[in-house]
């Protein structure tokens, strides 16, 4: 073989491994060619590159073959994604593809949520793309609402403190400083009046203590007291006593309604008219009696009868 065919077959084989490393770089194997190709719409990659690789479930399937803006007119601005996949896992056009990061530090790479329902994606087929926002974004979005808030903070509390200078002048400064004055002194007494208080306990400690003892027997009585009742058969007493209650409360019901002996005098007009008339006739009998004696005694010695009955005038009591 002549130099030159060799520098020819040399040069041949540095072109091939360079193609086929500079694709399988890119995740693609030129001796086994895809199968499948599918696009994606997307507003924006997010760092997506076609050296990304394509996952289902975390099993990588395919890789990105190429990212280029869309050429329709109607979607102009968008960006389309074409990926390839090697292996025949069957999804329906409804599966979503989302473009995720797993880490701030690592790329961006396509992950197939697939769907069972629907007709089944062929090579060719339009997906439906998602962006999935990233750990940066989603921190900033819930960044963003505490960050106002802080602000509103931090004028709330600048308002305050120029309200508090406004406040605080010389005037206030000195009532300041005399009522902080004014509690010294308050405290002085206070302890002076402790001192005080403490000196007239150690006086009468015998005092309070014979207090204290007889408060001691006191209790004690009465807890004797207490225990001589509890032991005592109150529900005894209390049933005698509600017992003779109801006979009691018996009696002078008969009596209201005319019971017996004593129902009957209490409550019988005629006797009550009948003793009345008794005593006026008695009254009349003892006036009677008074005015004329013989009629009614009548003393001899000799035996002599005594002189018919002959009633006395009496002057009639003038009336009122």
């Amino acid at each position: 073989m002549s130099k030159e065919l060799k520098i020819g077959i040399i040069t041949i084989i540095i072109i091939i491994i360079f193609i086929w490393g500079f694709n399988f770089l890119k995740g693609q194997d030129i001796f086994q060619p895809t199968k499948r190709q599918f696009y994606v719409e997307y507003n924006n990659v997010g760092g997506l590159t076609e050296a990304s690789s394509v996952f289902i479930n975390g099993l990588k399937v395919g890789g990105v073959d190429g990212i280029d803006f869309n050429t329709n007119q109607n979607k102009k601005g968008e960006i389309l994604v074409k990926f390839s996949m090697d292996d025949s896992f069957q999804f329906s056009k409804k599966s979503i593809v989302k473009i995720y990061s797993p880490n701030p530090l690592s790329g961006s790479n396509l992950v197939i949520l697939p769907s069972n329902e629907g007709e089944k994606a062929q090579s060719g087929d339009y997906l439906t793309g998602e962006v999935e926002e990233g750990l940066f974004s989603s921190l900033g979005a819930r960044l963003d609402p505490i960050q106002i808030k802080l602000e509103r903070v931090l004028v709330t509390t600048d308002n305050l403190f120029n309200n508090i200078n406004n406040v605080l002048d010389k005037k206030t400064v000195n009532s300041v400083k005399t009522s902080v004055l004014e509690i010294e002194k308050t405290i002085a007494d206070v302890r002076k009046t402790i001192t005080a208080l403490n000196a007239v306990v150690d006086l009468n400690a015998k005092s309070l203590n014979e207090t204290l003892k007889n408060t001691n027997q006191i209790t004690q009585n009465l807890s004797k007291v207490t225990d001589t009742l509890a032991n005592t058969n109150l529900g005894e007493i209390m049933r005698k006593a509600q017992y003779s209650l109801t006979s009691m409360n018996k009696i002078l019901d008969g009596i209201n309604n005319g019971d017996g002996t004593a129902g009957k005098l209490l409550n019988d007009d005629e006797l009550y008219k009948n003793l009345t008339a008794m005593s006026q006739e008695l009254e009349e009998l003892l006036r009677d009696m008074k005015l004329n004696p013989k009629r009614f005694v009548h003393f001899s010695l000799f035996g002599k009868k005594p002189a018919p009955y002959k009633p006395a005038i009496v002057k009639q009591e003038i009336k009122e």
